[in-house]
């Protein structure tokens, strides 16, 4: 039994039935927090390493074999999403505990934190279609609560749109599952895969699949329903913004780069054309929107947009080297994108404000902080040798290669408006002056510094840091991974051998 598969769901749900045992225990809570997302990184790594030397693991819940039982698979795709689910929950954990207050803890803060990363790790490890809409929720769940997490009003605001939007998705999603079912008698994705081309009615099949495109793709904060991510992300604690902005869009991006591979590919010309548009369309809004922003997790939010279209256009351009330069791009953008998020929280600790206008002179005090905002910066400008450099370069030379040149020119010019909004940010917060009006109360708060608070929320930005840079200077074995994690994804056949035991 490969129980190893199952142990990224299993550790986060155990870590926050833990944390309601010591709830009242805060000191508790925060051992358990990064214990428990250790726990999960090991395991995600194991997972990868055996996913990698022995093909494609599944395990087979209650024993009962698949299609009619529930069955969790993990090929390259799902297990190098749970190791960036891992990296990302032990990051945010131990940037919590200085970021974290005792009011948020008591609201349940790392009870809720485990709860959503148990619902990441279980979608991106489902086989079955409508376990992976039950993860979903959990994830929603788990995500709402901690938006919410200590009331105030831009809270409760941006908690609106968000809800409201991702419950929309969330029926949308529920129906398709329900015609699907109704279709094909089954739910399980590789038996999907095998009968979904056996449907008489083939138009009815895309039609579904449209249902499944328009639901993901709100999930992943995707033009044009993309609106509620940039009204929310910016209002909760900086550590679950950050969490956020690293993991929740891409359970929609994996969904899409799961469906629209394994079981929906084929009307290529149809559905994949729709993705390109919208693409283009979600890199062009967000990237725009970020340049307009002077607030700094506001910018961040609207790149998460505009950085969601690469990924979508590597998947709508549907060719191999497109799908490796989609994986990679995904990898290189968790990192950066949460790293971002926790580069800001350190800087409003020692400023007391987000918005550029009222910082500055960071350089000049905290020149390492600088440096640090640089590396994930110029990486999510696609700057060389860093890792958005080579995840831009596959994917725009994949759209060379496939001569769609309008989205070509969109993906290089968003590129530069990125890298404008970047230096924005650099300028306003490190380079300039802090200005004289908002000096007294940045001095209040560099008195205020603790120190220690100071190392331990540096201390996961170092480490994201140098990730960033690993990506980028051993570029050729990540290359590799997500080589190989494109190839199952373009050929279904072990996927689907591995599930059913069969040939397909």
């Amino acid at each position: 039994m490969n129980l190893v598969v199952a142990l990224p769901v299993m550790i986060p749900l155990l870590a926050g039935s833990l944390s309601l045992v010591f709830f009242k225990s805060h000191a508790a809570q925060r051992w358990i927090g990064v214990l428990g997302t250790a726990a999960l990184l090991i395991a995600s790594l194991v997972l990868l390493a055996k996913t990698w030397n022995e093909g494609i693991l599944v395990i087979e819940m209650g024993s009962w074999p698949a299609p009619f039982g529930i069955v969790l698979v993990s090929d390259l795709l799902g297990a190098i999403m749970t190791v960036l689910a891992g990296i990302m929950g032990f990051a945010v954990a131990v940037y919590s505990l200085p970021s974290i207050s005792r009011e948020h803890e008591a609201f349940g803060y790392y009870p809720l934190t485990h709860l959503l990363l148990a619902g990441v790790c279980g979608a991106f490890l489902t086989g079955d279609i409508f376990n992976l809409y039950v993860w979903v929720e959990v994830l929603l769940v788990a995500s709402f609560a901690l938006l919410i997490l200590g009331g105030t009003r831009g809270q409760m605001e941006g908690a609106v749109k968000y809800v409201t939007l991702n419950l929309f998705s969330s029926i949308m999603l529920l129906v398709a599952v329900g015609l699907t079912y109704g279709m094909t008698g089954t739910l399980n994705m590789a038996d999907l895969a095998v009968k979904l081309p056996e449907v008489e009615n083939q138009g009815l099949v895309t039609v579904v699949a449209m249902l499944f495109l328009i639901s993901f793709s709100i999930k992943a904060a995707a033009f044009p329903l993309f609106f509620w991510l940039p009204a929310s992300y910016h209002t909760p604690p900086i550590a679950v913004s950050a969490l956020f902005a690293g993991l929740l869009t891409k359970v929609g991006v994996y969904a899409l780069y799961r469906f629209f591979t394994l079981l929906f590919a084929h009307d290529v010309g149809y559905t994949h054309e729709i993705l390109l548009w919208g693409a283009g369309f979600t890199m062009i809004t967000g990237v725009l929107g970020a340049a307009y922003h002077y607030e700094m997790r506001r910018i961040l939010s609207f790149h998460i947009v505009s950085q969601i279209g690469y990924m979508i256009m590597g998947l709508a351009l549907f060719t191999p080297l497109a799908l490796v330069g989609g994986v990679f791009y995904i990898m290189h953008h968790i990192i950066v994108k949460a790293n971002l998020f926790l580069v800001a929280g350190v800087a409003y600790f020692m400023r007391g404000s987000y918005e550029l206008k009222e910082i500055g002179g960071l350089w000049r005090t905290r020149p390492w902080l600088g440096l640090l905002f640089l590396v994930p910066a110029m990486s999510l400008a696609g700057i060389p040798p860093l890792s958005g450099f080579f995840g831009k370069y596959i994917i725009i030379r994949a759209g060379v290669e496939a001569e769609s040149w309008g989205i070509v020119a969109v993906a290089l010019v968003v590129g530069l408006l990125t890298l404008f909004s970047m230096i924005k940010i650099w300028n306003e917060a490190f380079w300039k002056a802090q200005p004289e009006e908002t000096a007294a109360r940045a001095e209040q708060f560099e008195k205020a510094l603790n120190q220690r608070a100071v190392t331990l929320m540096v201390l996961p930005i170092i480490g994201l840091a140098i990730i960033t840079v690993f990506i980028g200077l051993a570029a050729q074995p990540i290359y590799e991974i997500a080589d190989a994690a494109a190839a199952q994804l373009l050929d279904s056949s072990d996927y689907i051998e591995a599930v059913l035991g069969v040939q397909p």
